[in-house]
């Protein structure tokens, strides 16, 4: 059993702890579920882990914009602690909730100084919640270490908040510029980035699906891959068995894997 252990933090409407505890356990690592609550009462308890997950849901029930309420929270009460487990060069993933808790928190892309929003995830462009399958392709220049050796990534979303938006057209350059931009929404049959709907979802520019700060480390996106970790999951695995092209398992378990390789290289 791989030493890396990775803390999810629960609670306050986040719903999605237990698929990815078993994500991070598939892969090799420990994965403990905290209430939130619990990790205020004991901040350094979070310096036992190499990777913190902020997961999805609908943190305090969304009240306020996504993920508003769990960050400022999570700023007030944990920024010294949290600041000091980016300084030592440890893991952050944000997926979904999660990911707009990071905007907000400033913890991506973070190109300017930590705790500073750059960028967020508005109400999606056509006004309705979706929940549905989309195509990601990874950017292959991207520094993310979550993302490595990923070409194309089919991946459930389920989110009334994921329009990516930027704070101005000089974040927007950043983030191209300095290849942050780990994943965009694409046409599933001729797996080139879109932006029509409905493989751009939720009308993101750029088609911006996930980012990623500058060290590779910290990583953010809408869809789920905690919710494709068995080929069974797939909506159309039945037709991946006629045609001998069901994978051994669900695609989005490299994600985790990726990061508890890291881990294990570089941080236990």
């Amino acid at each position: 059993m791989s030493k890396v252990k990775a803390l999810i933090i629960t609670g306050f409407g986040l719903n999605c702890q237990v698929e990815t505890a078993c994500a991070f356990e598939t892969a090799g690592a420990t994965a403990d579920q905290i209430h939130l609550n619990d990790l205020v009462a004991n901040k350094d308890r979070l310096h036992d882990y190499q990777i913190l997950a902020f997961i999805g849901g609908f943190s305090f029930g969304d009240h306020m914009g996504a993920g508003t309420v769990f960050s400022n929270r999570v700023k007030n009460q944990l920024s010294d602690q949290l600041q000091k487990f980016v300084a030592d060069g440890k893991l952050v993933i944000g997926i979904c909730n999660g990911f707009q808790t990071i905007t907000r928190l400033g913890l991506v892309p973070a190109t300017g100084d930590l705790f500073e929003q750059e960028v967020a995830l508005a109400f999606n462009k056509q006004e309705v919640f979706r929940d549905s399958w989309c195509t990601l392709k990874a950017e292959q220049a991207s520094p993310c270490v979550w993302t490595k050796g990923i070409d194309m990534l089919p991946l459930p979303y389920r989110h009334g908040e994921g329009r990516f938006c930027v704070k101005d057209e000089a974040v927007l350059k950043t983030l191209e510029d300095e290849n942050l931009i780990c994943l965009r929404y694409a046409d599933p049959e001729t797996e080139e980035v879109s932006m029509e709907f409905p493989h751009n979802p939720n009308g993101s520019i750029n088609s911006i699906a996930g980012i990623c700060d500058r060290t590779g480390r910290i990583f953010g996106l809408m869809p789920h891959p905690e919710a494709y970790l068995s080929p069974f999951n797939h909506p159309h695995w039945t037709d991946q068995k006629i045609n001998n092209v069901l994978p051994s398992e669900g695609l989005g378990l490299q994600l985790f894997r990726n990061a508890v390789k890291y881990a294990e290289a570089n941080l236990v």
